[in-house]
Formats: structure tokens, C-alpha cells, sequence
């Protein structure tokens, strides 16, 4: 059942996310839900979901957006650019507090946040958080957003042989916090082999390597329980345990699976291809 739908005038919405509930809060009654959307004319706009309406519209990049995501409070809005910059929004003030261009001249692929211990890591700052771009590269952030501190934690460039194909068709390169071990991510993307990479940040090392069938175009990991779910072209989704173990493969979409979500609670898997979104049940998990 389709509940609400918001229409932006020539304008393509590129990627969106879920405003996060705090921790521990139990939802108000009455309550709103707010969705923040990413333009092709580089603006963010906030809606309320309950109230049907746009609150907000910021236009913090020249470029259209390629990711967008809130920070662990909801706080801050984190927005990224086909043309690699990253910008930090306050949706409280309408401001944009950060602009980084360490990704400058490559799309932003992936943006996530995740929570930490304030002293963890040897930095400060109650948050980490992730931003990936077309060319292999991923850095990784300390933030403390009262203190308007934003610190570079690493980065990550993973080499890939040279071929004739360009840019833009290329698997893209994805990376996510690793619910289930804390410290560590995950990258896949185009390479020199075929697999996903479990990279510790205290040690600064990958820790292990699991094989692929094939270069990944989606990529989402469970909130609950030591899976991954890994989308590819050839129209196959892979439920992959973690460290070790047999995966599921899955047939039924009709084109390239370029996207994966498992829900908050780890027993629903979202999935979509060219013109089909699956809704997968988990069943153990």
C-alpha cells in the first residue's frame, strides 16, 4: 500500500535515507518520520512523513548527489556529490558546517555513520563514520558534532588492474561498519581479485578475505546476526555467513541487483533490480 509520495518538479531524487531514532527513546506519540533526499541539482530536502509535507530544502553542492545519510543522532545530515565532495548539514540551523573535498574528482558511493566510545581509537569523538568514492578509495572519520570536530581516522586506496572499460562501468566500490566486530569494515568493489575485505581499523590491516563469484554491486551486512548480503550483475544474491561458511545463492531478479538492505531488526532483506524490489524473509536470523 503506497502511503505517502513526494514529487520534486524536474528534478531526479538520487539517493534518500531514514532520519534514526535516538537510542533508548520510545517514539512520541505523534511523532514525525522525516526522509532526507538527495537532488540532481545538488540540494537536500528534509520531508515529514507524517505531516506530508517538505520542511526543509538546502542546497550545500553544485554537483547532483550520489549518497546521503544522517549521522547516528540524526543530528547532522552527511551528503555526497558526483564530483567527490562530501558536506556536513545541520537540519536544525539549515547550515552546512563541513565541506571536504578529500574525495574531490570521484563520485561519493557509500556514506555511513556508526557510534563509538568517545576516547576509542586514540581519537575523540562519540562517532565514526565512512565515506567511499568511484575510484577505490575509502576514508574513515572521527567526529564530535558539539565540538564541531572532524578528524581523518585512515585511508583506504585498494589497487585494481588497468582495463579498457571506463569509469562508469566498472563495479562500484562499497564499504560498511561491521555491526557484529566492532573496529572493523568491509570494502567490495572492482580489483585485482574477486572478493570482499575485512579491514581492521586499530591494526590497520586486512584480517581476512572472503571469495566472490563475481565483482559485487550491492552490499548491505546484518545488524543482528554474522551475515552479509551481496548483490551482483548476473541477477544473483548471495547470503554470505561471516567468518566462514557455505553461502546461499538466490535467483530471481531480472537484471543487475544494485542494491541491498537488511532491516534494523536483521530478519527482512530488501533487494532491487531494474524493476523489481523483493522483500526477503530471514528465517534463524
Amino acid at each position: 500500500e503506497l502511503v505517502v509520495q513526494f514529487q520534486v518538479l524536474n528534478q531526479s531524487c538520487q539517493c534518500l535515507a531514514w532520519k534514526p531514532r535516538p537510542v533508548g527513546v520510545w517514539p512520541c506519540p505523534g511523532e514525525s518520520q522525516h526522509v532526507v533526499a538527495g537532488y540532481s541539482d545538488g540540494t537536500v530536502r528534509v520531508f515529514s512523513v507524517s505531516r506530508t509535507e517538505m520542511e526543509l530544502k538546502m542546497h550545500p553542492h553544485a554537483a547532483a548527489l550520489t549518497a546521503i545519510t544522517y549521522s547516528t543522532d540524526g543530528e547532522m545530515i552527511l551528503s555526497g556529490g558526483k564530483d567527490g565532495i562530501v558536506a556536513v548539514s545541520s537540519p536544525r540551523t539549515g547550515m552546512t558546517i563541513h565541506v571536504l573535498a578529500d574525495h574531490r574528482g570521484s563520485p561519493i558511493t557509500v556514506l555511513q555513520c556508526t557510534r563509538k566510545q568517545y576516547h576509542d581509537l586514540g581519537v575523540e569523538g562519540g562517532e565514526l563514520w565512512l565515506a567511499s568514492s568511484s575510484d577505490r578509495r575509502v576514508s574513515v572519520w572521527a567526529s564530535d558534532w558539539l565540538q564541531d570536530k572532524c578528524e581523518l581516522l585512515d585511508w583506504l586506496s585498494f589497487p585494481a588492474p588497468a582495463g579498457p572499460e571506463g569509469l562508469d562501468s566498472l563495479p562500484p566500490s562499497l564499504a560498511a561498519f561491521c555491526p557484529w566486530e566492532h573496529g572493523v569494515l568491509v570494502y567490495v568493489g572492482f580489483g585485482l581479485q574477486k572478493e570482499a575485505l575485512f579491514y581492521n581499523l586499530r591494526k590497520k590491516q586486512v584480517l581476512r578475505k572472503i571469495s566472490l563469484p563475481a565483482f559485487a554491486t550491492s552490499l548491505s551486512l546484518s545488524p543482528s546476526t554474522p551475515f552479509m548480503a551481496i548483490g551482483f550483475r548476473d541477477r544473483l544474491l548471495r547470503l554470505q555467513p561471516c567468518p566462514a561458511g557455505d553461502p546461499q545463492d538466490y535467483a530471481g531478479h531480472d537484471d543487475t541487483v544494485h542494491l541491498c538492505r537488511f532491516a534494523p531488526s536483521g530478519r527482512r532483506l530488501l533487494t532491487a533490480s531494474h524493476s523489481a524490489v523483493l522483500v526477503w524473509e530471514l528465517t534463524g536470523a
